[in-house]
């Protein structure tokens, strides 16, 4: 019956040293107590307490934790009411103050949040409030780290998730916006057809430079074609005058030549002067020492009957 007894004696001493052996896990921690005050804090390894004077009073994650929190209801400058669902990123970075600094930590940043939020859009309008996220998460994430610092929280970062406007206003904002599609699509469109009518003229307008050039150019070509033609005209009726100019001179130098008499040659000039002037002359000068000649009437007549 002894040995009984001190078998169990020893499996439960056993049991009570087991129990207290503490091994605290990666990312976590554990805040002792000795007879109730506090002892110290583990962190990652084994540890060993005193059976019935030491205990765990809290076991703490030390990972960054999300918490998501319902819409809070917040009234804006111009007196919009409305919802605003919030999202904090927090860790916790002293085990001992998150302990026993507050009794809910959890509760305590909810309401936080929502106070300082109400703080925050109080002051802004309903148009900055919708534009201004970025701002609003700055100043709330500001406002939470420094009031959870004896918490032994850090608030890292807060995100407005939603924005909840009422029914009313958000048909008047759809209808806002919408009016202001309308604006932009008639100004766009306007400004299409000014371009479009500009590049018209603007075409017109080279088209008529062009055309002008054109018409220019081919005057000028014209003129210069008429100018060469008269050029060549009287250059040829001057080498025909010379041509038949120096005819005659080869035709009475061949007939003084021949041995002919003055009555032949006068004869000869007065044929030259007919030639010359070739049908279109009514009278024609006689030189003095032509007309003595007793035959010279025949031959006026006859160019007189030509003519």
């Amino acid at each position: 019956m002894a040995f009984w007894g001190t078998i169990l004696l020893i499996i439960v001493l056993l049991l009570v040293c087991v129990s207290c052996i503490r091994i605290v896990p990666q990312a976590q921690a554990m805040v002792v107590e000795r007879l109730g005050a506090y002892l110290d804090t583990w962190s990652v390894g084994v540890h060993f307490k005193v059976p019935f004077i030491d205990r765990v009073a809290k076991r703490i994650v030390l990972k960054e934790q999300v918490v998501d929190f319902a819409p809070q209801p917040v009234i804006t400058k111009d007196n919009v009411t409305m919802k605003i669902d919030t999202v904090v990123f927090f860790q916790i970075t002293d085990p001992k103050l998150y302990a026993y600094g507050v009794e809910n930590p959890i509760m305590a940043i909810e309401n936080l949040t929502a106070t300082t939020l109400r703080n925050i859009i109080g002051d802004l309008e309903l148009d900055e409030t919708l534009t201004s996220r970025e701002t609003i998460n700055t100043k709330m994430r500001s406002a939470l780290d420094i009031a959870t610092d004896p918490w032994g929280i850090k608030v890292n970062r807060v995100e407005l998730k939603n924005i909840i406007t009422p029914a009313a206003i958000q048909d008047a904002m759809e209808k806002q916006m919408k009016a202001e599609r309308e604006s932009r699509e008639a100004i766009l469109k306007a400004e299409g057809e000014k371009k479009s009518t500009i590049l018209v003229a603007e075409g017109r307008k080279q088209s008529a430079i062009l055309n002008a050039e054109a018409d220019k150019e081919a005057a000028i070509l014209h003129a210069e074609a008429e100018k060469e033609k008269r050029i060549r005209e009287a250059e040829g009726q001057a080498e025909a005058i010379l041509k038949v100019q120096q005819a005659n001179a080869e035709g009475i130098r061949m007939i003084k030549e021949a041995g002919a008499d003055n009555a032949v040659l006068q004869l000869k000039s007065l044929e030259a002067f007919v030639k010359a002037a070739d049908g279109k002359a009514t009278k024609i000068i006689i030189p003095s020492e032509i007309q003595g000649m007793a035959g010279l009437v025949k031959s006026i007549a006859e160019v007189a009957d030509k003519n």
